[in-house]
């Protein structure tokens, strides 16, 4: 479980988390949703130890971060899966060679079992059969294909599979989606959502997803978190979100309310 509390951060006299308390529960899909510029990539930053707070604590599985030594940290980084808007694959490198750079970069030489763990999480994102079947022909053929890929190969909803993917190295505890559905059109956003809440059932793995998308949040979260002007401004289930009252919830959820209308405060 990550428990953050009164985390604040400036960047000289700009102030971007302003005293900033949530939890976020193991084993279930977090959504954290709000304007651009609100804090969500600052708050992420802070929680894999990019960023020094200023003030406040957050809390991994009990252990403050911020007290941690530079092993601890590593081995922590290590147990956490980031997924990049967009993606973020390297053009220059195949499809086996961006999902397994992780390894590779942590000193993984020996080929079984890099390709092994590229079989594993490829076939676990959908781009190749069951992982039973490997060994069989066909499997082998789509295996041979698509290892040897290069991104500009891929079309978006492919790239963002290999990105998440490549976040599945290693069973991570947590995965960070940033904005997973950004760029691709309502049916591949789709395939996306139902990718990302079937892999949180089948894996058990704590997800924190970054989202403008409120059709993602409304398809795939346990909990939600809406951030404002680097504050907490609503945490609860999707249920709550629909039920909330405060203006600034209700502005941000009126494009996507099924009437297309603003819910009036009563």
């Amino acid at each position: 479980m990550i428990t953050i509390d009164g985390l604040s951060k400036s960047f000289g006299s700009k102030s971007v988390l302003r005293g900033m308390s949530m939890v976020i529960p193991n084993g279930k899909t977090t959504c954290i949703i709000g304007k651009s510029g609100c804090g969500k990539s600052v708050l992420l930053k802070h929680i894999v130890g990019l960023l020094d707070a200023d003030a406040g604590t957050i809390m991994i599985d009990g252990k403050n971060i911020a007290k941690i030594g530079n092993d601890d940290l590593f081995a922590l980084r290590r147990r956490i899966g980031y997924v990049f808007q967009g993606a973020a694959l390297f053009d220059s490198l195949t499809v086996f060679e961006n999902v397994v750079i992780s390894l590779v970069e942590h000193g993984e030489t020996d080929k079984n079992t890099l390709e092994s763990e590229a079989r594993r999480v490829l076939s676990a994102v959908g781009l190749l059969p069951d992982l039973s079947l490997s060994g069989t022909d066909d499997y082998e053929r789509e295996y041979a294909i698509l290892r040897a890929k290069k991104p500009s190969d891929l079309s978006g909803g492919m790239r963002k599979r290999v990105g998440v993917a490549r976040a599945l190295v290693g069973d991570p505890s947590y995965i960070f989606y940033d904005e997973p559905t950004t760029g691709l059109d309502p049916v591949t956003s789709q395939q996306i959502d139902d990718l990302l809440a079937d892999l949180a059932k089948k894996l058990h793995v704590t997800s924190v997803v970054i989202t403008h998308d409120m059709f993602s949040v409304f398809n795939i979260a346990d909990h939600v978190v809406m951030i404002d002007g680097g504050r907490v401004l609503f945490e609860g289930t999707v249920s709550e979100l629909h039920d909330a009252r405060e203006p600034e919830v209700i502005e941000f959820l009126a494009r996507y309310h099924p009437d297309g209308r603003h819910r009036m405060i009563p």
